[in-house]
């Protein structure tokens, strides 16, 4: 088989190498791709976002399958053209991406089937945002309702912050706010494949959005993840299954926007049960880093079979996979270009690239999250000494990263 995967970045990197190892797959082209994934596939210099591109390249290229990484490029349609040239390709069509391009659409599916999320209204007036705020209170959470990345999000401690982000938000002409109660507990990410009412959940991780240690300073599209989650018991997965992830997608469909794809469950494990954060219409990043090096059953053969609406039973490495982000000096306000890393050569980690771009000087920084290193142990503690370790060996003046992703689960 030939794949395709689209997108540039970290999780696309993943999700090829997932693909890559696969025993039907003899070819994955990686558009636009970047410099990890040329190691073994072949980069195709198409954006991310050029459809017609990317469904010409397909056709005369007789790939198989296609596989999209980047929530935005679904947003702008590629399955439905794929779909209407007759191509197969595993992701939402442009209706069903608005579990994630827009969080009203999402919240209203979810009052509507009664999935478990926190409280929220959604407001397109800035005065009445504001007056809601007040009346509320903080510690509050503000959502700007369409695509930001992981970053249009504030959890306000005070009510100025949170009048502060409606400023923000509300200087975009047309933008709606979702403003929720702030839920209070452990955070964990439930990624299933699905194919209309057929879920087949993955192995969690923990995302650790915030900037800084502690969980301090501005969200960011995440800074770290590990694999599997000690705190979330097969019993809370199955759980969250039964209560969360298949109720929406039998919603999807009651609601004539069936969903395939990797549906992303954000959730909180809360004192009074489990509740919705978020949905997310395709895999997450950087939880994909960590997932997928676990999967030891083929990653495209279930795909196909999701896709046949055949039942899949997936087998994991016991290890633990822990990994850290390494992003630009200032992410997630502004990004790096052109800054020279050097050491990768130096360490045995798995090493994703999110940002990075191959110049005659070497390897550069290219974006605001620039490298993932991940590494896998027996346990949690082994593998979050040995991710810093690796870390350390990679040289760069214009990187960072958190000192602390995996603590809370030690």
């Amino acid at each position: 088989m030939k794949i395709l995967v689209i997108g540039t970045g970290g999780r696309e990197h993943a999700l090829a190498l997932a693909a890559s190892k696969s025993s039907m797959v003899e070819k994955v082209y990686c558009a636009p791709g970047n410099p990890g994934m040329a190691t073994f596939g072949e980069c195709v210099d198409i954006s991310a976002s050029d459809i017609d591109g990317l469904v010409s390249f397909a056709k005369s290229n007789d790939v198989d399958l296609t596989i999209v990484g980047p929530e935005a490029v679904l947003s702008l349609g590629v399955v439905d053209a794929f779909e209407q040239a007759g191509l197969k390709i595993f992701g939402p069509t442009q209706k069903a991406t608005q579990v994630e391009s827009s969080k009203d659409f999402a919240k209203n599916i979810m009052k509507k089937y009664n999935i478990p999320t926190a409280e929220y209204q959604t407001f397109d007036n800035y005065e009445q945002a504001v007056a809601y705020v007040k009346e509320k209170g903080a510690p509050i959470v503000v959502k700007e309702d369409g695509l930001k990345a992981g970053k249009g999000v504030t959890v306000a401690q005070s009510v100025a912050q949170a009048i502060e982000a409606l400023d923000i938000a509300f200087a975009i002409e047309g933008n709606k706010v979702v403003i929720e109660e702030c839920l209070v507990g452990f955070e964990f990410s439930l990624i299933c494949l699905v194919h209309n009412d057929l879920v087949v959940p993955l192995e969690v991780a923990q995302d650790h959005k915030c900037v800084n240690d502690g969980d301090t300073g501005p969200n960011t599209g995440g800074m770290g993840s590990y694999s599997p989650v000690k705190k979330i018991t097969p019993e809370i997965i199955q759980e969250a299954t039964d209560t969360i992830m298949v109720p929406m997608a039998k919603a999807m469909m009651e609601e004539g926007v069936p969903f395939t794809g990797f549906l992303y469950g954000g959730l909180m494990l809360c004192e009074d049960g489990i509740k919705t954060i978020e949905f997310n219409a395709r895999f997450g990043d950087p939880e994909a880093e960590v997932i997928l090096c676990r999967l030891e059953s083929d990653f495209v053969q279930a795909i196909l079979d999701v896709m046949d609406g055949k039942e899949v039973n997936l087998k994991w490495s016991n290890k633990v996979s822990h990994g850290v982000v390494m992003a630009s000096t200032n992410y997630p306000a502004s990004s790096t270009k052109g800054a020279l890393i050097t050491g990768l050569d130096n360490s045995d980690a798995l090493i994703y690239h999110m940002g990075t771009k191959m110049t005659d000087q070497g390897l550069v920084t290219n974006g605001g999250r620039v490298l993932m290193v991940v590494t896998m142990e027996d346990t949690l503690e082994q593998a979050f000494a040995h991710t810093y370790a690796e870390v350390e060996k990679i040289k760069c003046d214009e990187l960072f990263y958190r000192h602390d992703i995996g603590k809370k689960d030690m």
